[in-house]
């Protein structure tokens, strides 16, 4: 099962000719999920993957440079005839910022479904869930972490001949952890199946200071994808806007332990690099995206997240 991030716009505030406004395209299997949507993210989606009929999007909060892309969104959607459902989930005041918002996108053909969430909410998929947890921005705000089911372990079937059972329907019987009968008695799961292996995480915290929830939410995740709006000398500017700085988003990677550390919200006062110095200093596996940057996850016992550029040539290339 592939998993990969797709950063569409990886700018804080205001673009830039190289940076578009926050979206994050998370890609699971055949399942396509955006996390925020900034001015221009559709265009951004037709310069990389196409415009693809997306069926959830997640708000973090409701600050125009996390939002504005959506009422160009739904209505390019609208005008192609559209007719499956698109849900939009985020903390509560979504129903009241849809109002505001009615006149400019009007009547669509399709149907908008308004889902308000509480932090702590979770969302079941097939596979893995959606979690949602508080964060500190000064406003309701939202991060979203996706992690995987745990997966069954590698089944032994060298193992599973040593005691007597044939290969057949008797081996997915073990591997869906039910008994079956051998030669000297009942052979368990527990027997030929190894340890389960953890399933992967992303965490997506949006705005935010470096908080304690995103430190849980992120224990030992595979990408933690956090805003660096400012550098460390600018701390006091990210203390009283409720923002982050790369030193501050590294120091919270390195303490949850995560695989890699992803910084975005890039203020147009830096280039990147500052903000990647800054943060290896503390936390060496820190990456800044370029707009169409993926990251690659494999399963664990695969190896570690992979950053690829955007500029990078293909494989044989």
């Amino acid at each position: 099962m592939d998993l990969d991030i797709l950063f569409l716009g990886t700018a804080g505030s205001v673009p830039t000719a190289r940076r578009a406004l926050p979206a994050t395209l998370v890609r699971r299997g055949g399942d396509r999920l955006l996390f925020d949507c900034g001015e221009g993210t559709q265009r951004q989606l037709l310069r990389s993957v196409g415009l693809i009929e997306l069926e959830e999007i997640f708000l973090t909060h409701y600050h125009a440079d996390h939002v504005l892309g959506l009422p160009g969104l739904l209505k390019t959607y609208g005008l192609r005839g559209r007719d499956q459902p698109l849900t939009l989930y985020g903390p509560h005041g979504l129903e009241r910022l849809f109002r505001a918002l009615e006149p400019m996108i009007g009547r669509l053909p399709f149907e908008l479904r308004l889902v308000e969430l509480d932090p702590n909410a979770e969302l079941v998929r097939d596979g893995y869930r959606i979690g949602a947890f508080a964060v500190s921005h000064g406003v309701r705000g939202l991060g979203y972490a996706v992690v995987e089911d745990d997966r069954p372990g590698r089944f032994d079937e060298a193992r599973a001949r040593a005691l007597g059972i044939d290969p057949g329907p008797d081996f997915g019987r073990l591997q869906r952890g039910e008994a079956v009968g051998g030669p000297d008695g009942d052979v368990v799961p527990e027997q030929v199946v190894g340890e389960p292996r953890r399933g992967r995480t992303v965490v997506l915290p949006g705005d935010t200071t470096p908080y304690e929830t995103t430190l849980a939410a992120a224990w030992r995740a595979d990408l933690l994808v956090h805003e660096a709006t400012f550098t460390d000398d600018e701390a006091a500017r990210a203390r009283e806007t409720r923002h982050s700085t790369a030193r501050g988003a590294a120091e919270l990677a390195a303490r949850a332990e995560v695989a890699m550390l992803a910084l975005t919200h890039v203020s147009p006062r830096y280039g990147g690099r500052e903000l990647r110095e800054e943060a290896r200093s503390v936390f060496a596996p820190t990456i800044v995206p370029r707009d169409f940057d993926r990251v690659e996850i494999p399963f664990p016992e695969r190896g570690a997240p992979a950053h690829v550029r955007a500029d990078a040539p293909a494989p044989g290339g």
